[in-house]
Order: C-alpha cells, then sequence, then structure tokens
C-alpha cells in the first residue's frame, strides 16, 4: 500500500435524486412530528432510520428502499443519478442530530432535543423543498479542505 493509498473504498450504486428528495421529504414529516410532540423514542426511531443508511449503505436505507419499492416502478428512469457518497455522510450528520435529539427529550433535556430536532428538520426540509442537501454540502467542503490539506503537505 502506498503512503497516497487510504485503503479500499466502498463501491455504492449511484442514486435517482427523487429517492434522495423523497427520502428528506419523509423524515421532515418525522422530524415535524418530534417537534411537536417532543417524543424520544420517535426521535430515536428516525436515529435508527439514518443510522441503517449510514452504517449499512444507501442501498439499504429505509425511506430509499420504500421510494425504490412504490414510487421510482411508476416514474420512469431518473434523467440523472447522483453520487452515494455525499448522501450517506448526510444520514450520518442527521444519526448525529437525532441521537443528540433522542437523548435530549429522554433524558428530560427538552430544550436540547428540540434545538437538535429544529437543526435536522430545517437540513431535511432544505433538501425536500429546495434540494440543498446541507450535509452534501459539508461532504464537499470536508473534501476539499482535505485535497488542500493533502496538495499543501
Amino acid at each position: 500500500m502506498s503512503a497516497t493509498d487510504t485503503g479500499p473504498t466502498r463501491v455504492e450504486p449511484q442514486l435517482d435524486p427523487r429517492g434522495v428528495r423523497f427520502s428528506a421529504a419523509v423524515t421532515t414529516v418525522v422530524l415535524a412530528l418530534v417537534l411537536l410532540s417532543g417524543s424520544g423514542w420517535l426521535a430515536a426511531a428516525q436515529a435508527v432510520v439514518f443510522g441503517v443508511g449510514s452504517i449499512a449503505g444507501m442501498r439499504v436505507a429505509p425511506y430509499g428502499v420504500l421510494f425504490r419499492t412504490l414510487l421510482a416502478p411508476r416514474l420512469g428512469p431518473p434523467a440523472e443519478r447522483e453520487d452515494a457518497a455525499p448522501v450517506r455522510f448526510s444520514q450520518t450528520v442527521g444519526l448525529v442530530f437525532t441521537a443528540v435529539a433522542a437523548i435530549g427529550y429522554l433524558s428530560g433535556l427538552s430544550t436540547l432535543g428540540l434545538v437538535a430536532t429544529a437543526f435536522a428538520l430545517a437540513a431535511a426540509f432544505l433538501n425536500a423543498a429546495f434540494g440543498f442537501c446541507l450535509g452534501c454540502e459539508m461532504y464537499g467542503l470536508l473534501a476539499r479542505l482535505r485535497t488542500t490539506r493533502t496538495a499543501g503537505a
């Protein structure tokens, strides 16, 4: 292995952006319900959904499976596809925020739960409504910073 080789990389299939936005829309609804109800258990359930996509991959992410099973066959092929890595990173960010929200609500720190849920809800809504994936943008920024740091070393 050379000094620049980072080891094996996971290859995931390209994603249908409509499925990503569908997942963000379902997430938006779930997080709005968390915000309205203050349910730590519902926040924890959403954290599990994010965790599956983050850890096991986008191919088995629950809302993506729902999209591919129920909606994609009725829509026809997508005009374009997108890389799974940034979306998977955004699932990890969502996992962190919803886990913090669940911990906050379940431990009686409702303000922590509310703030973490609000941040996750804002990010999900931006993706669902406008196709702007905040986690994906963070992924790109971090990749550029890594490249700049590596090039300068």
